[in-house]
């Protein structure tokens, strides 16, 4: 396992991966630190918690989407709330999505219940 430091929305965090998986993590921390810094951007959502729970959603409404191309369109936010956007069309990177979110949402848990 390899240690890898990493920054979302400005804030450093040393993650654990496995042997090669470096830039996948990377580019989850990627996606996560936009959909993050989109949702603070927009000026409705200030607490990181609340952030980083939507951003996931999001995110995983994403790879949902992706994965059930016949599914049902995107539900409407919440007033003052981000949308959850469109489904992506890169069924052949499907797989790695959905195993770079899972392993990130669980680091994420993990910091969480460390504050």
């Amino acid at each position: 396992m390899n240690q890898v430091e990493v920054e979302i929305m400005g804030r450093g965090y040393i993650l654990v991966c496995p042997e090669g998986g470096e830039e996948r993590l990377r580019d989850a921390v990627r996606r996560v630190d936009h959909a993050m810094c989109r949702i603070r951007d927009a000026g409705k959502v200030r607490a990181r918690d609340r952030i980083a729970v939507l951003a996931a959603v999001n995110l995983a409404f994403e790879l949902g989407q992706s994965a059930t191309p016949e599914a049902a369109p995107a539900p409407e936010a919440a007033p003052g709330q981000p949308k959850a956007p469109a489904a992506a069309n890169e069924a052949a990177a499907q797989n790695g999505d959905q195993k770079d979110l899972e392993f990130l949402l669980e680091r994420l848990d993990k910091t969480l219940e460390e504050k």
